[in-house]
């Protein structure tokens, strides 16, 4: 789409509501940002905004200022059920999300991750391959920084990097990468999207535009992607830590192997893997797959392999104390990624369980708990806690504690925990009872743990 003079409303002052803005304005369009806060509620978000030539209208609904726009850029966090947006849809004007807008106006090589749980970690270790392989690469989307900031600046022989969710996809039209990669697909989000019916195929839509020239990319472990790769007119590439797969890559006698175009090339072993856990091991074997498809040196692949520390708030290490590690995974946002978590832990634990309700069943968690044998205590925060505790309870495991804040749930397991345990924050929900965001979760944690005399 032309956006020159295009009258345009975007709704929603986070970050990437802003970052719309910004690029709407540098592609001539005439630009309403809007959000229900007040402008002193939404403090130095709006920064970026200074000196922009645009009309402000905060504290108000959005519904009112539809009449006179051509179009209507919503945030993530807007459902596109929401009655203004529906309204706009009867009205005529062109609604489309953020995502969106950036991937009509940017420049470069387009590869997207979406999944479940995994994405992060993959985008950024993949950001990572691109980068040393010498080309400029842009990590965006979901991961916190916005498409469209890269948009500004990305030119053709640029790698853009994007971590793409459910939500973004609800809006995406034209959105193509030439390389898509799916991670896994767990129950999640159903607050929103209602059945896993809905959400699976919105994880499948990143592949809608693809064609026989591009890349799709599956984890063939996963039940629940068992089938996709046949809905896609895209070339597919498999990977798996348990079995052998004919194009992409897998696991061989503790080596990871690289088969395209009938040639198996070896990459490194999976000890040489930096990054720990079995969930980590597909993650890197998912990321073989898609830089192979860009061409990547194997070389660089393997150094980067080698190299790569992980991502901030997933199983990161922060301190120390009493021989007593204490590690983040703030972004633990559902059950799947908290399981992963739990399997990871080779020592007694006490874990930080609870949050936001996204209307989940926590049994599975329950009972890999109990399996696991390593949990030995589990502390429980937020409006999930009562859920969790009766979860555990069904599954046998009793050793579980409320806390009110989760300061006090960080001096519950440093009482509880002996020396060789681990305390782990990884609460299998989202975070917005009791903060902004799973990051704010994971550095207040931080904050406090450092604080521990």
């Amino acid at each position: 789409m032309n956006w020159e003079n295009k009258k345009v409303l975007v709704v929603g002052m986070a970050r990437s509501g802003v970052a719309a803005a910004q690029l709407l304005r540098a592609s001539g369009a005439v630009v309403t940002v809007n959000d229900s806060k007040t402008e002193d509620q939404l403090g130095d978000q709006l920064a970026p905004l200074e000196g922009l030539v645009l009309e402000r209208r905060f504290g108000c609904p959005a519904d009112g200022l539809l009449e006179g726009h051509d179009c209507l850029v919503i945030s993530p966090g807007i459902p596109d059920s929401a009655p203004f947006v529906v309204k706009a849809k009867e009205m005529g004007l062109y609604v489309t999300g953020e995502l969106e807008l950036a991937f009509q106006l940017s420049q470069g090589s387009l590869i997207a991750v979406s999944g479940t749980n995994g994405k992060t970690t993959t985008v950024s270790l993949l950001g990572e391959i691109f980068r040393n392989s010498g080309q400029v690469t842009h990590v965006v989307g979901n991961i916190g920084y916005p498409y469209s900031l890269a948009a500004l600046v990305s030119r053709r022989e640029d790698v853009i990097v994007c971590e793409v969710s459910s939500f973004q996809m609800e809006t995406a039209d034209t959105f193509h990468p030439h390389v898509a990669l799916l991670t896994n697909i767990t129950e999640d989000h159903l607050n929103r999207h209602g059945t896993m019916e809905i959400y699976t195929a919105l994880k499948m839509r990143m592949f809608r535009n693809q064609t026989a020239e591009d890349y799709a990319v599956f984890n063939a472990d996963d039940p629940g992607l068992h089938g996709l790769c046949r809905q896609v007119k895209s070339r597919v590439l498999k990977f798996s830590r348990k079995k052998e797969v004919k194009e992409g890559a897998f696991v061989r006698n503790g080596e990871i192997i690289l088969s395209l175009n009938g040639t198996e090339r070896r990459v490194c072993r999976t000890d040489e893997v930096r990054i720990p856990g079995p969930h980590n091991l597909e993650n890197a074997l998912g990321a073989v797959c898609a830089a192979a498809a860009m061409d990547v040196p194997i070389p660089v692949i393997r150094h980067s392999l080698k190299t790569f520390k992980g991502v901030e708030h997933r199983i990161e290490s922060v301190r120390v104390l009493d021989d007593v590690e204490y590690i983040n995974d703030s972004k633990g946002t559902n059950v799947d990624s908290t399981i992963k978590a739990v399997q990871t832990m080779n020592r007694p634990t006490a874990i930080i369980l609870g949050g936001y309700d996204k209307h989940t069943s926590f049994d599975p968690l329950s009972r890999e708990i109990v399996a696991s044998g390593m949990i030995q205590e589990a502390v429980l925060i937020g409006e999930t806690a009562p859920q969790i505790r009766d979860s555990l309870e069904r599954a046998g495991f009793r050793a579980v504690t409320r806390a009110g804040s989760l300061g006090e749930a960080v001096e519950i397991c440093r009482s509880k925990a002996e020396r060789g345990w681990n305390v782990l924050l990884s609460p299998a929900c989202a975070s917005f009872d009791m903060f902004s965001d799973y990051e704010e979760r994971g550095r207040v944690f931080k904050q406090i743990v450092n604080s521990l005399g």
